[in-house]
């Protein structure tokens, strides 16, 4: 009789049956998500001790009860694989290794997200998760994963829509729920397959800190708030509850000016972006602060309509922003794109429409909304009274009108 053992394999979970698994895409992102992740500050630089502070101040500082729940390692926590192929992490970075760090996240109230990449090797050169998708998931899945960036570096001739469905099957089969975020930068348009397979897909390049430029590094580009918004702005019929369309992650607090970094967050929430915090939030100001927990504004990113905002009108350097929400109450955004401070006569009641995506009417001809400045977080007189308006340069006002 041959006998075979293989110890490695027998002290991780075994992979659920096909038959046993529901291949429906699991409700995780009925709004879209929010939390903390490495790159944007941190980039390669990142290790246990490091992990466990963010996730310390993500408490302190509010986040978490704010709706920032997400704490993900993004490139370079990769250690080798072993002889069978399954990835450990880097053993001098994080000594304790993926699972107490997890243990440890999930202690505070927090779900821990971690990185891969549908190609050989990462964009930070670890390895990828090519040819291992199943091994990577039935990993993720014993160490209490619960969210899943996956990359689009080193593929070579891969087909984006095949590799990211192997993917997401593996995650299905692996016994957790875990939150599929798809970075193929919309290179593949994932936006016009990507439903059924991911809770939110990047529609554009990588972000990078500045308001309106592109950063050209040869082979790539990384590209500033402004273009990607233009970018991410046409694609709106894409997004809804379990699908976002997802713009790349929040540069609040990594260098702007306060009027930039107010401007961003504004428009990410209007934009019905995942919300995911990219700067040092152990040492942010309270002016950085003050932004990301905005409660206000955020209530308008996570309304549960799930509709993306429009950009209703230009004129003069000024751009209006529109964004229907729950139970007949509108967003309503003016972002100053020029240098120059701009001062308006506003009257609600010219900006009367239809919206055919969700079928939803801005009815301020007729009926007369309450306006609630989301910024000083006062009421301010009703949509039947014009009023003088100033919006700094590269900065918003923002209103809720109340049905």
């Amino acid at each position: 009789m041959l006998i075979a053992f293989c110890p490695t394999w027998a002290q991780l979970p075994q992979p659920v049956q096909v038959e046993q698994v529901n291949l429906n895409k699991p409700d995780l992102a009925a709004t879209p998500p929010m939390g903390w992740n490495s790159w944007n500050k941190f980039g390669c630089d990142i290790n246990e001790e490091l992990i466990r502070t963010v996730a310390d101040a993500m408490v302190t500082s509010g986040l978490r009860d704010a709706g920032y729940i997400y704490l993900n390692l993004d490139d370079c926590w990769h250690g080798e694989r072993d002889a069978l192929g399954f990835i450990h992490e880097d053993s001098v970075r994080f000594p304790s290794g993926i699972k107490a760090l997890a243990d440890y996240v999930h202690s505070k109230g927090l779900k821990i997200g971690i990185y891969s990449d549908a190609g050989s090797e990462t964009c930070g050169g670890r390895p990828g998760s090519q040819g291992h998708e199943y091994q990577d998931a039935i990993t993720y899945a014993s160490w209490g994963i619960d969210y899943l960036k996956y990359d689009w570096c080193n593929t070579d001739t891969r087909d984006a829509k095949e590799a990211y469905s192997l993917m997401a099957r593996a995650l299905r089969q692996s016994g957790r729920d875990i939150l599929f975020s798809l970075c193929e930068w919309g290179n593949n348009k994932a936006y016009e397959w990507a439903e059924p397979i991911g809770h939110c897909w990047r529609t554009t390049g990588d972000i990078t800190c500045c308001f309106d430029c592109v950063l050209d590094h040869g082979g790539w580009q990384s590209l500033g708030i402004m273009t990607i918004v233009d970018t991410n702005e046409k694609l709106r019929k894409f997004a809804g509850p379990n699908h976002w369309n997802d713009p790349d992650m929040l540069e609040v607090g990594n260098g702007m000016s306060l009027n930039e970094d107010r401007a961003q967050f504004a428009l990410w929430c209007m934009m019905a972006a995942p919300l995911i915090v990219g700067n040092d939030i152990r040492s942010m100001s309270k002016q950085t602060a003050d932004i990301l927990l905005n409660k206000e504004m955020i209530a308008i990113d996570q309304d549960s309509l799930g509709i993306q905002g429009l950009r209703h009108k230009v004129e003069a350097g000024l751009e209006y922003w529109l964004k229907p929400l729950k139970d007949g109450d509108w967003a309503f955004c003016i972002l100053n794109r020029s240098l120059e401070e701009r001062t308006i006569n506003l009257d609600f009641r010219s900006f009367q429409m239809y919206d055919n995506l969700s079928r939803r009417s801005l009815e301020t001809s007729w009926h007369t909304y309450q306006v609630r400045n989301v910024w000083t977080h006062q009421d301010e007189p009703d949509t039947s009274h014009p009023r003088c308006v100033t919006i700094p340069p590269h900065n918003v006002v923002t209103y809720r009108l109340c049905w």
